[in-house]
């Protein structure tokens, strides 16, 4: 199982940083963590940071190039598109991969 996000430009690789953090990129923090606990491959790529991830997909490469910048971030599960635009919850996550949520998700650690 794998999960890959592809992030809009960001300060840092989660977004986690800086004065005032997004309280969806924060869940999103969790619920990859809550995941990788849970035995799931998850990758994220930043757009600032990983320009030439973004363009080696082609799948990704073509929906930036049709949409632009909106259409980020962009959830791949198991190599197939699953969302764009806005982050997934943790438990939409559980239910594509087939997997039960945690009932008690780590602590996300701000660094």
């Amino acid at each position: 199982m794998k999960i890959e996000i592809y992030d809009p430009a960001m300060c840092c690789s989660s977004g986690m940083c800086g004065p005032s953090i997004d309280p969806v990129l924060v869940k999103m923090n969790e619920a990859a963590l809550a995941l990788k606990k849970q035995g799931v491959e998850v990758l994220r790529f930043n757009l600032a940071q990983q320009p030439k991830e973004f363009m080696a997909y082609k799948t990704v490469a073509d929906l930036l190039h049709k949409n632009g910048k909106k259409a980020l971030p962009v959830t791949i599960i198991n190599g197939e598109v699953f969302k764009t635009g806005e982050y997934p919850l943790y438990e939409e996550l559980c239910i594509a991969l087939g997997i039960e949520p945690l009932k008690k998700k780590p602590l996300t650690v701000i660094s």
